[in-house]
Formats: structure tokens, sequence, C-alpha cells
């Protein structure tokens, strides 16, 4: 349990996180999807540009990006199909060179 549930707990807030949020540094991209209660948001980032493109070669979207694109958002947009992969929740997905990796997400105390 992190410190936001522990102090949440001490004051009687049953559920004190829900976040689904992600940050950068330019190079890599960390992604977090993760409440109390097991049931956050949705998190998602799209499959692999190169077959999204061999999917929909008329898609004029998809012809201006790099095959090493990733795009994590909260909720897909566009109705391309097999587009947008959902991050489990309690989990941590870092994004480094277009490649995804996933990990398992629990906060943990000072």
């Amino acid at each position: 349990m992190g410190l936001i549930e522990e102090t949440g707990q001490r004051h009687s807030v049953a559920s004190p996180l829900q976040m689904t949020v992600a940050t950068t540094d330019g190079e890599s991209t960390w992604a977090f999807r993760y409440s109390s209660v097991g049931d956050s948001r949705t998190l998602f980032h799209n499959t692999e540009i190169a077959t999204l493109k061999a999917q929909h070669p008329d898609h004029p979207v998809l012809h201006d990006l790099s095959e090493d694109t990733m795009v994590v958002v909260s909720e897909p947009f566009g109705d391309l199909a097999g587009a947008w992969r959902e991050i489990p929740e309690s989990t941590c997905l870092v994004v480094r060179g277009g490649r995804a990796e996933e990990s398992a997400f629990r906060p943990i105390s000072p």
C-alpha cells in the first residue's frame, strides 16, 4: 500500500487514488493505470504502425507516421480495427524506441 492509500485509510477515505497518467523525458514515456479499488479509467497505446498501414493502406493519417511511432491515450480515437491495445489495471507502461513494455504497478510506502 502506498502513502496516499495509507493516508486515505487514516482519514476514512475508502478509495483515495485513481489515476491514468503519463510523463516523458523526451526519449522514454512512462504511463500508469492504477486505482485503490482496482477499477481505474482506461489507458491505451497503439499497436504496430506497420501492421496498421498494411491493414488500412488508404487511411491518410497513417501515411505520415514513422514505424516507431507510439501513441498513449486515455481513450482510443479513430475507428481502425486492431489499432489500440488497452493497458491492464495496475500496470506501468514504458515506451522507448518504438517499443512498449508493461509491468505490474503497485504504489509503495516511503
